[in-house]
């Protein structure tokens, strides 16, 4: 059975102001280090083969403070970067607003769409755990191409609730399917 932890990166100064981070590369802001930390020291306790993560640095950092305590050198991929958001990268609603008017998400304003991120978080998915059959994967992302890739790759599971910062979901695959173990788990917190 290929087992695959998906973890969203700790926060950053850009999602505690609400801005679309996108592609842009915002690094962790100190809550996020010491997220990715408890984490870390969740994850001493279990088995985890591999650790793959986005380039960005938000993600990337999150990945090799886990791959720190677990001895694993971690593994980037920019298929598993964020969504692009195009002209709304770094804006907050209220400036969108202001500059496109209420029907700003009706523009074409260059963001990726929910299909091209699900196809890309499903193709990279799937090549890591063809690479590692029977294996146990980390993939440290991001917000939006986690859950949107969750929607295709678990349909069968309520997915509606938003990825924490740092949160932990879990797939197990057996032959054909994927099902989750553990959706959007945050309980390294309390161990604070």
């Amino acid at each position: 059975m290929t087992l695959i932890g998906l973890i969203r990166h700790g926060v950053t100064d850009w999602n505690d102001e609400h801005r679309a981070q996108g592609q842009a590369d915002i690094p962790l802001n100190d809550e996020g280090r010491r997220q990715a930390e408890l984490l870390s020291r969740r994850m001493a306790n279990e088995d985890w083969d591999y650790i793959y993560s986005s380039d960005l640095s938000r993600a990337l950092e999150t990945a090799e403070i886990i791959g720190r305590i677990k001895n694993i050198e971690v593994t980037t991929d920019q298929r598993l970067r964020e969504m692009n958001c195009g002209l709304i990268e770094g804006t907050t609603e209220q400036d969108r607003v202001k500059k496109w008017g209420y029907g700003w998400s009706k523009l074409d304003l260059g963001i990726e769409t929910n299909d091209e991120i699900m196809t890309r978080g499903m193709k990279c998915i799937t090549d890591i755990s063809e690479r590692h059959p029977d294996q146990k994967i980390l993939i440290v992302s991001h917000g939006a191409l986690i859950g949107l890739t969750l929607k295709k790759l678990i349909p069968h599971i309520d997915t509606e609730e938003p990825l924490h910062n740092s949160s932990v979901t879990i797939l197990n695959k057996e032959k054909f399917r994927w099902d989750c173990e553990l959706y959007n788990c945050i309980t390294h917190y309390k161990n604070d």
